[in-house]
């Protein structure tokens, strides 16, 4: 019996070892998937420009809109696998890639990269949170916090606030600005990807005219935007999601059971660029985003883990706080049943 068929425990570095084989990249599969995703992608504009041109409704509009986001989540996809390094062998195919996918998902590649690898690094840390991950407190930090800071917190984790109005503040003002801590080839990102954006903005309204141009970039952008918040919100954010202290913290632990393998539906999976199996792209970020799917399928010891449906997901939005006693996410309504409790304990006391 192989490494791969036992059900006995594994160490991190002997699984990277058995999956290591999955992070070559494929320039044949990286050129072929750039090309179903962009060239459908500029269909789509196409279609929405001759339809403002030739008068129709803005409803008619709506639908290469509406069908031209997700291309647009997947070509974020892709720009997120060349920040790892990962969709190309060459580094500047990686660069050119990824600075060309970050000019159309507006976010400034070297910048987001530098956030995003230490979000990697500090995933499942209780105690490293902060940068490139979601605002999250646990039960403790809520209860002793300043009442200005309670109320702020409940509005940022409300689903209205956090996928109505911030998607769009993320991504259209944000990420206009470098990062704190940020080197100067981040702010350089940054400056580049704003002029670049600018640029295009003034050629389309030259062409086609600055409102014509709003009516597309702005849906397109915005209803990619909240697409993505969504998948990377759930990818950390469900009920029994792994946290811990950073003396105590598991890397593998971190990896396996603190992001989710996320199933969804073939089409949803195939506009996301396989990156609901995030477990595994957190064991190994070096695997490309083409290659999951097999290395999931083939590797027997990463089968284990219990996916995340669509319907279960949804739960994500009710919960909030890390307890660390019962080391899940809960609900605000469940942090007011446990600070009654502890109320009663007291008085008996």
């Amino acid at each position: 019996m192989n490494e791969e068929s036992t059900n006995e425990p594994i160490s991190r570095q002997a699984l990277n070892k058995i999956i290591q084989k999955y992070t070559t990249p494929v320039r044949g599969k990286a050129v072929w998937q750039i090309t179903n995703t962009l060239i459908p992608y500029a269909a789509l504009w196409a279609a929405a420009i001759l339809l403002i041109r030739n008068g129709y409704s803005l409803w008619w509009v709506l639908i290469p809109i509406l069908i031209a986001a997700p291309f647009l989540v997947r070509i974020f996809v892709i720009f997120h696998d060349c920040c790892h390094s990962s969709y190309f062998k060459s580094k500047w195919a990686n660069s050119i890639t990824g600075y060309l996918g970050g000019i159309l998902t507006f976010t400034p590649f070297v910048d987001w990269q530098q956030a995003h690898i230490h979000h990697h690094a500090t995933a499942g840390n209780l105690d490293k949170r902060g940068v490139g991950d979601i605002w999250t407190l646990t039960v403790e930090e809520y209860i002793a916090a300043p009442r200005i800071k309670r109320i702020t917190y409940r509005i940022f984790r409300n689903p209205l606030f956090l996928f109505g109005c911030g998607p769009a503040f993320v991504f259209l003002i944000l990420q206009r600005f470098s990062q704190k801590g940020i080197q100067h080839k981040g702010r350089f990102s940054v400056y580049l990807t704003n002029l670049a954006i600018l640029s295009i903005a003034l050629l389309a309204g030259s062409l086609i005219g600055f409102k014509s141009y709003l009516i597309i970039q702005l849906p397109i952008t915005i209803l990619a935007a909240t697409l993505g918040l969504w998948l990377f919100y759930v990818q950390h954010q469900y009920e029994e999601v792994y946290w811990a202290r950073n003396e105590v913290r598991d890397s593998l632990k971190a990896a396996l059971e603190g992001s989710s393998y996320y199933k969804l539906p073939k089409i949803a999976q195939w506009f996301t660029g396989n990156i609901g199996l995030h477990h595994i792209h957190h064991l190994n970020p070096s695997i490309p985003n083409y290659n999951l799917q097999p290395c999931h399928d083939e590797i027997q010891k990463l089968q284990h883990i219990e996916p995340l449906g669509l319907r279960k997901s949804l739960k994500s939005l009710f919960i909030h706080l890390w307890d660390e006693e019962t080391k899940k996410l809960i609900s605000f309504k469940a942090m007011r049943l446990i600070r009654k409790a502890r109320r009663k304990s007291d008085k008996a006391d």
